[in-house]
């Protein structure tokens, strides 16, 4: 009992871990917040050239921990005013300039008249394709006076005029740069603190990979912080499966700094990369620092769910009619074994019955005339053994593995119906797997049990497999190595191609190749364990802007 006293009075006088670090960060924060009259003064172009100046110090040797609170304070007020107070241009928000200062007023209508001289313009590689314009407001250059009294207008910092990350959002930024799990409550604001840590991590050389939940927030997200990125000189891109995005757009996409897409999306151009023939066409040249977005049952859950790239498996048809007929003929002509095989396997189950019965028996006089049945069962057995054995067999079937087997005498049968020699020699090689798959198709699978057969979003009737766990259909999955085809030359459907594994890799293996990878959730605290043991990372719980009322 006076263990957790200890912990207890321990606690209240240092803290929680969790409470600790949070306090150390918050001692940083207070260094950036610090830089931020400074920065404020700076000119957008000033802002930018603040990006050569921080990697510059980096190529010659400087440390993170000596320019974090500079570079987060250049982060902060280029997030303020690219993603925030830059919308009272924004033609959508319909700003009204009359509540400016005659000084203001004439610097916001000499902007204005730029905006419209300027019109939309290429979008510099940054945007999906390289087509997507970028209108004018997005990346003219702004007087510091606008800035300045739209922050007085609107002191709060709240969508659509202002974008100044709180200081809980810096917190969020400072772990995810270390490579942690920023725990932020649902409504703090993740999307904005995601740039903070990736600003930091390009500078240092790095590219970093902003993994998001679907691909509608993949491009919300890249284009709602393209404008912070434009603000601080650097590129961004979104990618998209292939028949959203042109392989070209997609390798455009990937030379940008900051890359936004899918778990899937970045797991597969990873697979389809190591197809390449040669580097040069490789296109996901680097995983330096992944940070991911709400996809907590992504790494926890489906850690070892693999993702799979599938390629046709044979360049010739294989004959799967063929097979399919040839089963049957087996199958009929071992009707006669099968039925004595029952015989047998009904005695060898009485025989087991009766042992257990008589080592468990309570009744000692009930005894004895078990052991003569267990008697009558044992002699019985040889002749029907003798009797099955009077008829061939073919193939065998194992039910508790799903499994056929061809015997020599049903190869020899096999080959002697199909008139074709051996199979073991030439174009003839593939028929033996083959007729064992149809075997297997005809006794193990059972309609309406494994699979069901119904039209498909052509209104072709197709194999639709059911989950023996759930028993829910499965459309679009198949059953490999041909089983899949044997089923629908079975029952007479049209018979899909057969397809093999190409690449394949687990979620969790991907992941673990970043050099760096960070989360940010809202329900990270109840799997830290699992995130420590699969991932190594530790959890971050960051306090709410504002505490919590109900």
């Amino acid at each position: 009992m006076g263990v957790p006293v200890v912990g207890t009075v321990m606690r209240k006088v240092l803290g929680s871990h969790n409470e600790r670090m949070v306090k150390r960060y918050l001692k940083i924060v207070d260094q950036v917040s610090s830089h931020e009259n400074d920065i404020r003064v700076l000119t957008d172009a000033e802002i930018r050239a603040r990006t050569d100046e921080f990697k510059a110090k980096f190529a010659g040797g400087a440390s993170a921990d000596d320019l974090l609170p500079q570079i987060f304070a250049v982060a902060r007020e280029a997030m303020d005013r690219s993603v925030g107070i830059r919308n009272v241009f924004n033609p959508e928000h319909g700003f009204d300039p009359s509540r400016l200062s005659s000084a203001a007023q004439k610097a916001y209508a000499e902007v204005q008249a730029l905006i419209e001289a300027t019109g939309e313009q290429p979008s510099e590689g940054d945007l999906l394709g390289g087509t997507k314009p970028v209108p004018a407001w997005q990346i003219v250059d702004i007087p510091n006076i606008i800035y300045n009294e739209v922050r007085e207008l609107y002191p709060k910092s709240k969508p659509p005029f202002r974008a100044r990350p709180f200081d809980v959002q810096i917190i969020g930024g400072m772990v995810l740069y270390e490579g942690k799990i920023a725990e932020m409550k649902t409504g703090e604001g993740k999307t904005i603190v995601a740039p903070l840590a990736t600003y930091l991590s390009v500078l240092q050389g790095n590219q970093v990979h902003v993994v998001t939940v679907n691909d509608y927030l993949v491009q919300r997200d890249r284009d709602w912080t393209f404008p912070f990125f434009r603000a601080v000189g650097m590129t961004v891109g979104a990618i998209h499966p292939m028949h959203m995005q042109t392989p070209p757009d997609k390798a455009l996409a990937y030379d940008c700094d900051v890359v936004y897409g899918t778990t899937s999306e970045f797991g597969f151009d990873y697979l389809r990369d190591n197809m390449k023939m040669a580097t040069q066409e490789q296109i996901q040249k680097r995983r330096n620092l992944a940070i991911v977005d709400e996809v907590d049952s992504t790494l926890i859950d489906e850690a070892r769910t693999p993702l799979i790239i599938s390629g046709m498996a044979h360049q010739h048809r294989p004959r799967y009619e063929l097979a399919d007929e040839l089963s049957q003929h087996l199958i009929v002509k071992q009707a006669d074994w099968n039925r004595a095989d029952e015989k047998v396997q009904s005695c060898l189950v009485k025989i087991s019955t009766l042992e257990g019965d008589i080592r468990n028996a309570r009744d000692k006089d009930a005894v004895p005339a078990m052991k003569e049945a267990l008697d009558a069962a044992r002699a019985e057995l040889p002749a029907l053994e003798d009797a099955r054995d009077r008829y061939t067999q073919y193939y065998e079937v194992e039910m508790d593995k799903k499994r056929s087997t061809l015997t020599h005498a049903g190869i020899s049968e096999a080959q002697k119906k199909a008139n074709m020699g051996s199979f073991y020699v030439g174009e003839n090689m593939d028929v033996p797997h083959l007729l064992e798959q149809a075997i297997r198709a005809h006794t193990v699978y059972q309609r309406d049990r494994d699979y069901v057969v119904e039209a498909d979003e052509k209104g072709q009737q197709s194999v639709v497999i059911v989950d023996q766990n759930t028993g829910r259909k499965m459309p679009g999955r198949q059953w490999s190595d041909g089983l899949h085809q044997a089923v629908e030359s079975k029952e007479g459907v049209p018979i899909k191609d057969e397809t093999q594994t190409m690449a394949t890799i687990t979620i969790q293996n991907f992941f673990k190749m970043y050099d760096k990878l960070a989360v940010m959730t809202g329900t990270a605290d109840t799997e830290a364990t699992e995130f420590y043991e699969i991932y190594k990372l530790d959890v971050v719980v960051i306090p709410t802007n504002v505490p919590v009322v109900r």
